[in-house]
């Protein structure tokens, strides 16, 4: 009961991205021909709404829903390691045409074949915990 609300949240997020088309592997296809300006879009706003609401949160002392400090860390790495980083998450998205936000709007849709790819990102995860250490950050 705790978390039922995360749950119709979840549900409506994922209603939300259904109908605007962001979980459609054609639009993805097409942004990343550039055939289309739709992705890019809802990419770019919701770059500019998260930019707003951090200012947001610095400026007015927002707490989270547990009323914790919400804290912004700043980054000391280079660039190099969010390029690398960015190419290795694009090269993802375009062959399985999900990004990890829609996979489970997808298996909700019914699009089934999307389990090999949570299963792919599972092992992923799992790897990257064990191999950590060995990579630079």
């Amino acid at each position: 009961m705790k978390f039922l609300k995360f749950l119709v949240l979840g549900i409506v997020f994922g209603i939300i991205m259904t109908k605007a088309e962001i979980i459609s592997w054609f639009r993805i296809y097409e942004m990343f021909r550039f055939e289309s300006f739709h992705m890019y879009g809802v990419i770019g706003s919701t770059v500019i709404l998260g930019l707003l609401y951090v200012q947001i949160i610095k400026r007015f002392d927002v707490k989270t829903f547990s009323g914790d400090q919400i804290e912004f860390t700043p980054k000391t790495h280079g660039v190099l390691r969010y390029l690398i980083g960015g190419i290795i998450f694009g090269l993802g998205w375009s062959v399985t045409g999900a990004c990890p936000g829609p996979m489970f709007v997808l298996l909700g849709n019914g699009i089934w074949t999307i389990f090999l790819v949570i299963i792919g990102s599972v092992i992923g995860t799992f790897l990257y915990g064990i191999l950590r250490h060995r990579l630079p950050h």
